[in-house]
C-alpha cells in the first residue's frame, strides 16, 4: 500500500489533482487509515497511471478517461467471469449479498470496504441502482417479516444513506439551474425515496437543499423566505395518512410563492390512485424514467423563474 505523497513522487500526479480526480469522479477508491489518510494499492496506481497517460498523452478529459476505465474493469470482468462459466450478474447479486450480510452482523467496516470496492468497480448508476437500492429494499423486507429487528433495520440503513449522502459533495453544480428544497413533512419517517430522487437531481447539476424525514414546515417556510432561487419544492411521503396535510402545506406554500412548482412522490401518492393534487408533477415513475422526466419537464421550470 501507498501513501498519496509516494503516489504524487511515483506518478507525478499533483496531490490537488489527484484528490480532485477522487472526489468529482470516483477515478479510484483509496482505503482510509483509522486516522483518515488514504493509501492506495497497486491496482490503483495502475489505473492512476493510466488515467494520466490518457488525459496527457491522448488529450482526452478526465472525465471521460474514468467512463472509459469503469468500462475496462468491467470488460475484463466479464471476461473473467464468461471464461469460468459464470454470469455478470451472479457478481452483482453477490456483491448485494456481501453487503447485506455484513451490514445485518454490524460489521461496519466490512460493508463500507465492500461498498468502496463496489463503486470503483461498478461505477455510480450500478452500485447504486443495481445493489444499494436493492439492499434497502431487503433491509426492510427483512424488517416487516421479523428476521431483522428494528436496530437492525435503523443502522443498516442509516449505513446506507450515510454512503449516499455523501454524493452531495461531488456532483457539481449549475448555476443557470433553480434550487430544489427537498423534505419529508412532520410525522413521514422514511426518507430513501426521497434521498435518491435528490440525489439524482444533484447528478444532473441541480442544488438541492436537503432537509430530510419529518421536517416541520415552520421550517420549511423560514428557509423559502431567506433562501434565494428556489424554484421547486420536492416533498416524499410514504404514509397515505399524511397525504391530506401534504395537499393542505402545498395549497398555503403556493399561495405565499406562487412563483413555486412543487414536486412530489413516494408510495403515499403511487397508492392513493389518480387523485387530483396540487403539485405541479406527480413523479411516480420509475428511477430509470426519472431522467426522461428531467430532460423534458425540469427544464421548462428553470425557463419559468
Amino acid at each position: 500500500m501507498y501513501s498519496i505523497k509516494q503516489v504524487v513522487e511515483m506518478l507525478d500526479i499533483p496531490s490537488v489533482t489527484l484528490r480532485a480526480w477522487e472526489n468529482r469522479y470516483q477515478a479510484v477508491v483509496p482505503e482510509r487509515t483509522e486516522s483518515g489518510y488514504r493509501l492506495y494499492s497497486q491496482e490503483n496506481i495502475e489505473d492512476l497511471r493510466w488515467l494520466k497517460e490518457q488525459t496527457e498523452k491522448q488529450g482526452i478529459s478526465i472525465s471521460h478517461a474514468v467512463r472509459m476505465l469503469k468500462m475496462r474493469k468491467q470488460k475484463h470482468l466479464d471476461e473473467r467471469l464468461n471464461a469460468s462459466g459464470g454470469d455478470p450478474r451472479d457478481a452483482i447479486d453477490k456483491m448485494k449479498q456481501q453487503i447485506y450480510t455484513a451490514l445485518h452482523e454490524i460489521q461496519g467496516e466490512r460493508a463500507d470496504a465492500l461498498i468502496d470496492f463496489g463503486f470503483s468497480l461498478y461505477g455510480y448508476e450500478a452500485m447504486v441502482y443495481q445493489v444499494l437500492v436493492p439492499v434497502l429494499v431487503k433491509v426492510g423486507d427483512a424488517w416487516e417479516e421479523g428476521t431483522a429487528t428494528v436496530a437492525q433495520e435503523h443502522y443498516m440503513t442509516h449505513m446506507i444513506s450515510n454512503r449516499l449522502s455523501q454524493f452531495f459533495h461531488v456532483f457539481p453544480v449549475y448555476a443557470h439551474l433553480p434550487k430544489v428544497l427537498a423534505f419529508c413533512p412532520a410525522g413521514e419517517h422514511h426518507q430513501i425515496g426521497l434521498l435518491l430522487f435528490s440525489l439524482f437531481l444533484r447528478k444532473n447539476g441541480v442544488e438541492v437543499i436537503y432537509l430530510g424525514a419529518n421536517t416541520p414546515e415552520e421550517g420549511v417556510m423560514d428557509l423559502l423566505e431567506k433562501q434565494g432561487r428556489i424554484g421547486a419544492v420536492c416533498l416524499s411521503v410514504t404514509d397515505e395518512e399524511l397525504v391530506p396535510y401534504c395537499e393542505d402545506l402545498l395549497k398555503r406554500l403556493g399561495s405565499l410563492h406562487p412563483e413555486l412548482q412543487f414536486i412530489v412522490g413516494g408510495k403515499a401518492y403511487e397508492t392513493a390512485g389518480p387523485q387530483a393534487t396540487r403539485a405541479t408533477y406527480k413523479l411516480d415513475e420509475p428511477p430509470e424514467q426519472w431522467q426522461a422526466w428531467f430532460d423534458r419537464e425540469f427544464a421548462g421550470i428553470q425557463h419559468r423563474i
